[in-house]
């Protein structure tokens, strides 16, 4: 799978869009990348005239619209990124999906690409953050995206969290922050638990890792790695690992994680893992 160095970015016309708009346009400047906005137009999936009509006047024009309503928001906000707008026809999840196969970052909002009335983080967010093939930025409106001084990592010693450290290490070298590894004990690996000297080798042996803090606590993981990122930038999650953070993609840590955050969540889904 050949990646590009592009940010997706879905977009509706929504406030929580509009906020992913601008974390992905900061990010694509960061990562001298470009930017792609994708709008998924769901309306001929379900048979409904697109054209001028007494029913719905004009939907593909008001999709249309949405797409350069965001486009000319990314060029005011980093005019020196290369910046593309598209129309997909289908449901939001699968399309987004499918871009992120070639994508280095998928970044959406939290509420305007979701179905769900008065879910923080609904159905296609949960459903991207669980099975796209590159990282995921899930921004709420909420949310403040330029403050706090570290970014946060959720660490098990599994694979997944393993490329949430480098995704975070990286982030933070690029934005000047600096970076806290959070691990709940007890932690695991196939081989056995993992003591303390391992643990400081597997987080430290890396570039940049001899500067991070590795904070190492007990307790329900979600609620430590919220009260630990009150002041954090961006917290950082790998999916399905081991011990504490076991099965957080489909269970109550992540959904406490993403609904409860004071700062964007990246999310590593599994799919990362295959190149």
């Amino acid at each position: 799978m050949t990646r590009e160095r592009v940010v997706v970015a879905g977009v509706d016309g929504s406030t929580a869009a509009e906020t992913a708009i601008r974390w992905a346009a900061d990010e694509a400047a960061s990562r001298r990348a470009s930017l792609r906005l994708v709008h998924a137009f769901v309306w001929p999936e379900f048979k409904a005239p697109v054209g001028p009509s007494d029913l719905a006047p004009g939907l593909a024009a008001g999709a249309d619209k949405v797409v350069e309503e965001a486009v000319q928001l990314a060029r005011k906000l980093e005019p020196e990124v290369e910046i593309e707008g598209t129309r997909h026809d289908g449901f939001p999840a699968p399309i987004l999906l499918k871009e992120s196969k070639y994508a280095e970052l998928l970044v959406i909002g939290s509420r305007g690409l979701s179905v769900t009335l008065g879910a923080l983080v609904g159905s296609t967010g949960l459903d991207l953050a669980a099975n796209a093939h590159c990282p995921v930025v899930i921004v709420r409106p909420d949310q403040s995206v330029d403050a706090g001084d570290h970014v946060m990592v959720g660490y098990d010693g599994s694979p997944a969290s393993s490329l949430a450290l480098d995704f975070g290490l990286d982030y933070a070298r690029r934005h000047g922050l600096h970076v806290r590894v959070v691990a709940t004990r007890p932690l695991y690996r196939e081989d056995g638990q993992v003591d303390h000297h391992d643990l400081e080798a597997e987080v430290r042996g890396r570039p940049d890792g001899t500067e991070l803090e590795l904070v190492e606590v007990t307790g329900h993981p979600a609620e430590q790695l919220l009260r630990l990122s009150a002041d954090a930038r961006l917290i950082v999650l790998g999916s399905r690992g081991r011990g504490g953070f076991a099965g957080m993609l489909i269970g109550s840590v992540s959904q406490t994680v993403l609904h409860h955050a004071l700062c964007p969540v990246a999310v590593i889904p599994a799919g990362t893992l295959g190149g």
